[in-house]
This record gives C-alpha cells, sequence and structure tokens, in this order.
C-alpha cells in the first residue's frame, strides 16, 4: 500500500494585548468591540482569559502564502476596529509594565471555571502565546512526529522570545511567559508516547474522574489538537512582526514535513529525554538567540549561527515542496535582527540614557510594539 502524504496545511493562533493609544496602559476591550470584531472575522476572533486579551485564529492555509493573506486580513481588521476606541493591539507575550492585580477576567463559563480550579496560578495569566497547527490526518503518525519534534521546541522558543519585562522590571529571561505559564497543570514539554491509543488512555484517565473536561485542557508545549487532525505548536512566544510569525509557522511546518519524509527512508530523528531537552528549553527561555544550544549527538553547545543553517539546510527539500524557501531562509534575518526581546531591551536602555526617566522609557517600549505590530500590514 503505497504512503499517504500528510497534507501539512497550517493554521496560525495568535493572542494579543489591548492598550490604551494615551497611557499605553492595558484596556479591557469595549462590548462593543468584540461584537464587531466577532461579526467582521466571522468566527475567526474570540475574547480571550483576560478582559484585556483578545485571539484571533487564520482559516486552515495550505501555504504560508495563504496563512499571510488571512493573518494580515486578522491583524489589520483588529487594529481597525480597536482605533476606534482609542485602543491599538500590540503582539507581545507580555506587556512591560502593566500590573496583573489590576486586570480582570473575561466573564464566560469556561473562564469563570478556570478560575475556580486554578485559584491564584490562573491570576497571573497576563501572557500571550502563537500556536501553530500542522495538518496530519493519521492519530499514530501524529503521536510519531509529536514524539521526534519536542527536540525542536527549544529552537522555535529561542526565536520567538518576545516577553523580558514583567511588571516594569527587567526580568534577565528573553521569555518571562513560560515562567508564569508553567505554574499551570499540565504543561511544559509533552511525554513520549508509543501511540495514539496510549495517548488516548493518559488523556482518558484525567476525563474519566472528572479532573478535566477533554484534551484541550492539556496545555503542553505540543500536544495533538482536540479539535482539528493536528499536531499543535504551542510553544512559541506571539510575534510583534507580522513576517516573523509567519517564519516560525513556516519552521515548524517544514520540520514537521522533514521528519515525515525521514520515515520514508526507514529513518528518524533520535527521541532523547525530556531532561535533556529541558536544558535546551530553559537555555531558549533565558537567552533567547545570544547563547547557543545542546547538540546532544555532537555533546556540544552550537552557536545559533550554526544552528540558523543547520535548520535551513535539513528543510530545505521541504521548504521547496511546501513553498516556502523564501520564509524559511529569513532565518538568517531574524537572527541578524535578533529577537523581539533583545529589540525591547535596545529600545529601553536607548531611552534610559537619553532621559534617565524609567516610566517613560517603559512607554516608549509599548510604543515600539505598537509599530512592530503595524509595519507588514
Amino acid at each position: 500500500m503505497p504512503i499517504t502524504q500528510p497534507d501539512f496545511t497550517i493554521g496560525i493562533e495568535e493572542e494579543y494585548l489591548l492598550v490604551d493609544r494615551d497611557s499605553l496602559d492595558l484596556a479591557p476591550a469595549p462590548p462593543a468591540l468584540i461584537q464587531r470584531c466577532n461579526d467582521a472575522l466571522q468566527g475567526q476572533f474570540s475574547p480571550e482569559f483576560l478582559k484585556c486579551q483578545v485571539e484571533t485564529g487564520t482559516q486552515v492555509c495550505a501555504t504560508v502564502a495563504d496563512a499571510r493573506e488571512d493573518l494580515k486580513r486578522l491583524r489589520s481588521t483588529l487594529s481597525r476596529i480597536a482605533a476606534d476606541y482609542n485602543l491599538s493591539p500590540i503582539a507581545a507575550s507580555c506587556h512591560p509594565f502593566s500590573d496583573w492585580r489590576d486586570q480582570n477576567h473575561t466573564d464566560k463559563d469556561r473562564y469563570n471555571n478556570l478560575s475556580d480550579q486554578l485559584a491564584g496560578v490562573v491570576r497571573r495569566m497576563l501572557i500571550c502565546g502563537m500556536h501553530v497547527h500542522v495538518g496530519v490526518d493519521d492519530r499514530d503518525q501524529r503521536i510519531d512526529l509529536m514524539n521526534q519534534m519536542r527536540y525542536f521546541l527549544p529552537h522555535l522558543l529561542a526565536f520567538s522570545a518576545s516577553s523580558p519585562f514583567w511588571q516594569g522590571e527587567d526580568t534577565g529571561l528573553s521569555c518571562y511567559r513560560l515562567t508564569v505559564f508553567d505554574n499551570l497543570p499540565r504543561t511544559g514539554l509533552p511525554p513520549r508516547f508509543d501511540a495514539w491509543g496510549n495517548y488516548q488512555r493518559s488523556v482518558n484517565a484525567l476525563t474519566e474522574m472528572g479532573l478535566i473536561e477533554d484534551g484541550s485542557k492539556i496545555w503542553w508545549d505540543m500536544r495533538p489538537s482536540h479539535q482539528y487532525p493536528t499536531v499543535e505548536s504551542r510553544i512559541c512566544d506571539v510575534q510583534p512582526r507580522l513576517e516573523d510569525a509567519l517564519t516560525l509557522a513556516a519552521l515548524t511546518q517544514a520540520l514537521m514535513r522533514m521528519l515525515w519524509r525521514l520515515g520514508l527512508q526507514n529513518q528518524r530523528w533520535r527521541v532523547y529525554d525530556s531532561f535533556l531537552l529541558s536544558e535546551n528549553r530553559w537555555r531558549a527561555q533565558r537567552y533567547g538567540t545570544r547563547e547557543g544550544l545542546v547538540d546532544f549527538g555532537a555533546n556540544a553547545i552550537l552557536s545559533f549561527n550554526q544552528l540558523t543553517e543547520e535548520l535551513i539546510n535539513l528543510t530545505a527539500e521541504d521548504a521547496l515542496a511546501l513553498q516556502s524557501a523564501r520564509e524559511i531562509e529569513r532565518l538568517r534575518d531574524m537572527l541578524l535582527s535578533g529577537t523581539s526581546a533583545a529589540r525591547q531591551r535596545t529600545v529601553m536602555a536607548q531611552e534610559l540614557s537619553a532621559h534617565n526617566d524609567r516610566p517613560r522609557a517603559l512607554r516608549a517600549v509599548v510604543s515600539h510594539l505598537i509599530d512592530e505590530y503595524h509595519a507588514d500590514l
């Protein structure tokens, strides 16, 4: 029987924060804004846990070019409607200076239940992420690809880091978001499973006892989607710049195809213990792309100059097949310009040097994030 290639379609979900254009502090989404976005975006928009957060999701896209058009439409529509209420979206995983204690959660059954179940832990969830779905119809294949793809999750995290500040302080981390998110249960790197049945039995063990409703309450860095026939990467910080989001989505898609292609040659990527992979996850969270990651096969730390070229070479055939070579090669530009975390710190340092006024410098970082959100629209 011939091997059927997965579709490798992609879908991108992004969470945004809404800020007041004058104060640059967080602001709740007015009900009229929610209604207008729902009407305009027809099921591709929803409020999020906190009132200052919203989420959009692209349609199922065959190529990154398709995703670009849809994501641009989603971001532009949200920006246009928000402007009528003197608000602007930003696509950064943490607001540079707002306090989570000042935020209120959205009054919906799902979010009320989350607040009851997770108590003080969930109140601090003033964070935003980007999720990338890759279409894989066969359930066992989803598990097999997820097992191998765990190796590359720290690489994606490092490039995506956009959350260096928390409540007005520089955390020293490139991605502070995971520090907050990892306080929730059922987070972190996904376990290794032998097959779909093994995964499903684990989920059923929790659902049958009433501990969770379904697999959507499992929040690993990557998971089989509960709702769609996809593998869902959840590791990335949300990206201020649209083109950076598309590059990371393209890399996720191409890596999945590369791992599938290895199987055609009776090969596979070595599956490492989570203990080792967590070391790279931490390095990505702490340093972004400033420092390297461990290559466990070579038993050496490789710089991101080396890792970037390795990723481009590994996925070259797949990028051609998926029509995403330009986006994948853009990894070099992302490395050169630095992560969003690095760019935010540069703005902060420049403002402090010029004015020595910390509140003013933090507001300048938010203005920078607004500009980057709109740069590619």
